[in-house]
């Protein structure tokens, strides 16, 4: 049978309590130091560090000429990246200041404002040109005008570049009678360019959104769906209106139909 002999190890420089007696009375030589590797240091790129004057004295005509070039590469280079940057910053504002400014044309009004007959001047006749402004004369005790008015408030907060305005009838033209109320005033550039007494002309006591915009793009483009006005925003706004109106049509028809089919 073989004969096995282990040798057992402990932690490299460690030492039991009988070899320090030992090395205390001169028996032992002194422990070794245990070994320690050396400290980590980033490699140094010649090339990369600053060079001094002396080091420079040294190059010959050659060398120096390729160290001017490689400097201009790292001077070009940095003037692009400052350059990229600027470039980029610029537009950057320029796109962020071309959505402010869209944002603030397309809410340039947006609701049905309440105005006095001291205001008329300033909110209407003095309006810029390129400015449709719906004037809606009403009275509170009238039903027909609140009618009018939800159909208004609607196609305000949509078309928010035409100007939509209400003012007491009376405020307005003093005396003016009240079998002529509702009515609509249109103005552009100072001037009246329609007038809508009643319900009539926007479907009498069935009048909608879409009926009213139909009547008040008729002849003008007093509707703006914020792309440019003129004919063309009036044609977009009713071939809108007008799909609008039909898809309602449909919605309605088949709404009866159900209802006849559960009775």
């Amino acid at each position: 049978m073989a004969d096995y002999h282990f040798v057992y190890r402990d932690v490299e420089g460690a030492t039991t309590q009988w070899d320090d007696i030992q090395r205390k009375l001169g028996n032992l030589p002194e422990k070794p130091e245990p070994f320690k590797p050396p400290p980590f240091a980033p490699r140094v790129d010649a090339d990369e560090q600053p060079k001094s004057k002396e080091w420079l004295d040294a190059r010959d005509p050659d060398e120096l000429e390729e160290l001017e070039d490689d400097l201009d590469d790292d001077r070009f280079l940095e003037q692009y990246r400052m350059e990229v940057i600027r470039v980029i910053s610029t537009e950057i504002w320029r796109m962020r200041l071309a959505e402010l400014k869209e944002a603030a044309k397309t809410a340039r009004f947006g609701t049905v404002q309440p105005i006095t007959g001291s205001d008329f001047v300033r909110e209407v006749s003095q309006a810029p040109r390129d400015v449709w402004v719906v004037v809606f004369l009403y009275k509170d005790a009238i039903p027909e005008c609140g009618l009018l008015e939800t159909c208004l408030e609607e196609l305000a907060t949509k078309y928010a570049e035409t100007k939509f305005v209400k003012i007491i009838s009376t405020d307005c033209i003093p005396n003016y009678p009240d079998r002529n109320v509702p009515t609509i005033l249109v103005y552009n550039n100072s001037a009246v360019k329609g007038t809508y007494v009643g319900l009539q002309k926007f479907g009498g006591k069935k009048c909608t959104p879409e009926s009213v915009a139909l009547a008040l793009c008729h002849s003008y483009p007093v509707l703006n769906d914020g792309q440019g006005g003129g004919d063309s925003s009036r044609n977009n706004v009713m071939e809108g209106v007008r799909r609008k109106f039909i898809e309602k049509v449909v919605s309605q028809l088949e709404t009866r139909e159900d209802e006849d089919d559960s009775d």
